[in-house]
């Protein structure tokens, strides 16, 4: 199981390094969803024998609204706004590479240095949640494009989210369900946001630093 459990946090950790390289947004959504996937498994291989109908429902809710229904939203705005690429971010995607492989060396550092409150079967997990969640809020400072801010707070969501699942046995359920809705909730209103941002200022103006031409 351990193998497994290991397997899931190093793809979770090579999908965050293709976010940072990547520039197509296709890219981004598409990673989202296939990490939305596998923390859903990685949720449910890390209940070990206590599966139940419970955990089997947040599993399913959880690859239903991070593996399907967020990436269909974006995907639509990215197909009725025309923005396809990332252009001209704050920070070149080779230099936020460059940047991820340090901040994934810190973050092992870190996981060891830590005291944790509970034995895990990986010493990964913590890393990985770490690492995550510094590339979501990379994303939403280092880019322009407002899609694919909103895939920098899916991405720290989803660190959120496997730092929540490795405190499971200790937590009561309600801390994924919490955090599912938080998720919904906000992506929504963001890709509501987004619809009228194509709505005023137009395809070409999808850069966040225009945002100041936006009128009442």
């Amino acid at each position: 199981m351990n193998s497994l459990v290991d397997a899931i946090l190093i793809c979770l950790v090579l999908t965050n390094m293709m976010i940072l390289g990547s520039s197509r947004l296709g890219v981004y959504i598409r990673i989202v969803a296939v990490q939305g996937i596998m923390l859903s498994i990685l949720f449910l291989v890390d209940q070990n024998n206590s599966i139940n109908s419970h955990t089997l429902f947040i599993a399913a809710v959880t690859m239903l609204i991070k593996g399907a229904l967020f990436p269909w939203l974006l995907f639509r705005v990215v197909r009725d706004t025309g923005v396809k690429r990332e252009i001209q971010p704050f920070v070149g995607f080779n230099f936020s590479l460059f940047i991820g492989m340090g901040v994934w060396a810190f973050s092992l550092w870190l996981g060891k240095k830590l005291p944790m409150p509970i034995l895990q079967e990986t010493d990964l997990i913590f890393p990985v949640a770490i690492f995550t969640a510094f590339v979501g809020m990379f994303l939403i400072m280092s880019r322009k494009t407002a899609i694919t801010q909103v895939l920098g707070y899916l991405v720290l969501e989803n660190g959120i989210y496997t730092f929540a699942t490795a405190i499971n046995s200790q937590q009561p359920m309600v801390v994924e369900l919490g955090i599912l809705l938080d998720i919904f909730v906000a992506v929504f209103i963001m890709v509501l946001t987004l619809f009228q941002i194509n709505r005023e200022i137009g395809e070409i103006h999808m850069d966040t630093t225009k945002l100041a031409a936006l009128k009442d």
